[in-house]
């Protein structure tokens, strides 16, 4: 028998994020993934979650959160742990969820969709904004007393009165132009925000501002932001990374492989 070759070993990343996403989501990954730096690591556990809205399925996600985040690597820690359900956070509560997660893996920081849009909010001096919504009435409504408690109003606000998961997910995003359009008709606002990460939005929101003259955020471009911001990591280049930089001044952190 030959000896075993020899090896080195090396870490893959300089920064190391994870994220734990619903079970029912189906667009969160998709739409952060491409705009992730070659350096940064990204690994994701999902959390058992309702196939549909409401306050009583958020509610019920809290039990399974520190399981679900037992489910990345033994030993790992993060930079950055985030949770990826923003009216979860909203019924949940942004401490009790980084209690949970850090209750099963180390991490720097910890946040979700709703700390990152209150971060976003302060880091750009927006306290209103319009607010675009898939959910039903009382869902949106927890929403949006979390952000009123946080001095963020949402005078203009709009919704699909949708409970079911999938069909969020399936939304057409010229759908949500369309909504978003007809909501700001004659109306004006610091920013405009479309709520849930299941909502497919990254396609529209440079066409939206480009209309709208505003910035536009939503809950995964929020989130990504956050994230990046901070483990003090650059977003890739591209249309959206590039607006959503200008409008937070999101830092350029140098790594192997050239300044991201």
């Amino acid at each position: 028998m030959t000896a075993p070759f020899p090896f080195t070993t090396k870490d893959r990343a300089n920064v190391h994020m994870g994220l734990v996403a619903l079970q029912a989501d189906e667009t969160l990954e998709d739409e952060i993934r491409s705009h992730i730096p070659n350096a940064v690591s990204l690994l994701v556990s999902r959390v058992a979650s309702g196939t549909d809205v409401s306050l009583d399925t958020l509610g019920a996600m809290e039990a399974s959160l520190t399981t679900a985040t037992d489910l990345f690597p033994a030993g790992k820690s993060f930079d950055v742990l985030a949770y990826g359900c923003t009216s979860g956070t909203a019924q949940i509560g942004a401490h009790a969820i980084a209690k949970h997660l850090r209750a099963a893996r180390p991490a720097t920081h910890v946040t979700d969709p709703m700390t990152a849009l209150i971060a976003a909010c302060e880091h750009t001096g927006i306290q209103s904004l319009a607010f675009l919504s898939p959910y039903t009435e009382p869902v949106s409504d927890k929403l949006r007393a979390v952000l009123q408690g946080n001095g963020i109003e949402t005078p203009i606000f709009g919704s699909f009165g949708e409970a079911h998961e999938a069909t969020v997910a399936r939304i057409d995003p010229a759908a949500t132009y369309d909504a978003a359009i007809a909501m700001m008709q004659g109306n004006r606002a610091e920013a405009l925000f479309l709520s849930c990460t299941n909502l497919p939005s990254f396609s529209i929101i440079p066409a939206l501002e480009d209309t709208l003259g505003i910035p536009v955020y939503s809950s995964n471009l929020v989130l990504l932001w956050h994230m990046l911001y901070l483990a003090e990591a650059a977003m890739a280049s591209n249309r959206a990374s590039d607006a959503l930089r200008g409008g937070f001044g999101t830092p350029v952190l140098s790594m192997a492989g050239g300044s991201l």
